[in-house]
């Protein structure tokens, strides 16, 4: 398993990835994550890695990690498959190691989400949603759909409160930076936009959602 650990450690990936290794009855299960800024992998990592049973845990990041998993060293183990998500530099190296005889999981693009809101939406939790995703990193693209003008200012405006306070504020606002809030005539246009678009997440933040999940 590889943990991403510098600006934001990922511990919930630990249980994502973890649980389903332990379900699928694998007897040996490897962490390799790195360091944060004192050397130390963070405590949260370590603690979610106890609860799942994970076998060992390396203190190593990046594309050297993932070469250390697919060859094998002197301490790391070669493993049979690597999974979870890193940088454009990590998915690289995992595509690498694929091609060594080594499986992966998939090799995972920049984060993004898709929210298609109608009047009846939220725009505090709409916002959220969007940073949420915008926050993963510089590359990231966050989409907001509405058929309603006022929608969107709305969430705009909450979206601004919200990126003020946020601790990743500066990745945050690059990411928006490639990002789109964008008015359609319809939710039927919007869901049309979506399928086009093929969002990683998808939101619908609309009114009796579940009558357009056959679109």
């Amino acid at each position: 398993m590889y943990i991403p650990g510098g600006t934001a450690p990922l511990f919930s990936t630990v249980l994502m990835l973890g649980i389903p290794a332990k379900l699928a009855g694998c007897k040996e299960i490897i962490l390799c994550t790195p360091p944060n800024k004192n050397g130390e992998i963070e405590p949260v990592i370590l603690y979610a890695a106890s609860l799942v049973g994970i076998t060992s845990v390396f203190s190593v990041g990046g594309i050297q990690a993932i070469a250390a998993m697919t060859y094998g060293t002197k301490d790391i183990p070669k493993v049979d498959k690597i999974f979870g998500p890193g940088n454009q530099y990590v998915t690289a190296a995992k595509q690498m190691a694929q091609q060594l005889g080594v499986a992966i999981d998939m090799p995972a693009g920049p984060s993004e989400v898709l929210i298609i809101a109608d009047k009846t939406c939220h725009p505090s939790f709409v916002a959220a949603d969007l940073l949420s995703q915008a926050e993963h990193g510089a590359d990231s693209q966050v989409i907001l759909l509405s058929d309603d003008e006022r929608v969107i200012e709305l969430t705009m405006s909450e979206l601004e409160k919200q990126l003020s306070v946020l601790p990743r504020k500066n990745i945050a606002e690059k990411a928006l930076k490639n990002s789109r809030a964008i008015v359609l005539h319809s939710i039927n246009d919007c869901i049309e936009f979506s399928n086009e678009y093929a969002p990683e997440h998808l939101i619908l933040a609309i009114e009796k959602a579940k009558k357009w999940l056959q679109m």
